[in-house]
């Protein structure tokens, strides 16, 4: 069952009351939700409460805590993604899959072979933002991310600090993120961007600028892999071998 955010002012000696239209209509209306049944909620304040729902009305519902802590739903270091949105469901399915893998934040980057236009991505953003919320709560997230407003890789790179900056180019790079954690692993408390390009890939205006501006270009294997299958298997690896280099 998926869990629901609260706020905090909600809870008065271990009872909690979800009367906001969307969580009610969620658990009592779709879900179906019994009295005696159980509730997993979480808060501002990353606590996770287990709960059992008392009472369901017209207008609210009410439930008892029976045990609370804080939740371990996220990455110890911050991980971003910027990454040139594809058409319809496939960028669905890259929003959805990199909130579940505990990004911090989605930055959609407008290249030189994007396959979108400005104006279809930035009507787009607040579905995105919806689609991370949602798949939040299906996983058990600790902190909603965010997806941000359209902007460049040469804004982005410039505006933000990142302490490492890693970029998927499966033609033209030939060190993979092992070899790069050899070298420079990420620590605890880090902020790292992965940049991933559209289908068609990077112009060579963009590869001079990962260049120019000293990215990591880093291959995923010598398969080509499809945007959406980058995404998914880029984050994932990272998170995989820095658990590795921090046990």
């Amino acid at each position: 069952m998926p869990h629901f955010f609260i706020n905090s002012k909600h809870i008065n000696n271990n009872i909690v009351e979800i009367s906001d239209k969307e969580n009610y209509q969620h658990i009592a209306k779709s879900l179906r939700a019994k009295t005696g049944e159980k509730l997993l909620l979480i808060d501002e304040k990353q606590t996770q409460y287990e709960t059992i729902i008392t009472e369901i009305t017209n207008t609210k519902i009410t439930t008892e805590i029976t045990k609370s802590y804080p939740s371990k739903r996220f990455l110890d270091f911050e991980l971003y993604l910027a990454q040139s949105p594809l058409r319809s469901d496939a960028q669905n399915l890259v929003i959805e899959k990199a909130t579940e893998l505990g990004v911090s934040g989605v930055y959609p980057i407008l290249t030189d072979n994007c396959a979108l236009n400005k104006s279809v991505i930035e009507k787009k953003i607040p579905k995105w933002q919806k689609i991370m919320y949602e798949s939040s709560k299906q996983c058990e997230r600790a902190i909603i991310p965010q997806c941000f407003e359209l902007t460049t890789i040469n804004t982005l790179v410039k505006n933000e600090r990142f302490d490492k900056t890693i970029v998927f180019c499966e033609r033209i790079a030939t060190k993979t993120i092992r070899e790069s954690f050899t070298r420079h692993p990420i620590k605890k408390g880090d902020k790292v961007l992965v940049i991933i390009g559209p289908e068609g890939g990077f112009s060579q205006i963009e590869f001079e600028y990962f260049k120019d501006s000293k990215a990591e270009m880093l291959t995923l294997g010598n398969l080509i892999l499809r945007a959406e299958t980058a995404v998914t298997v880029g984050l994932g690896n990272i998170i995989y071998e820095y658990s590795n280099f921090n046990k």
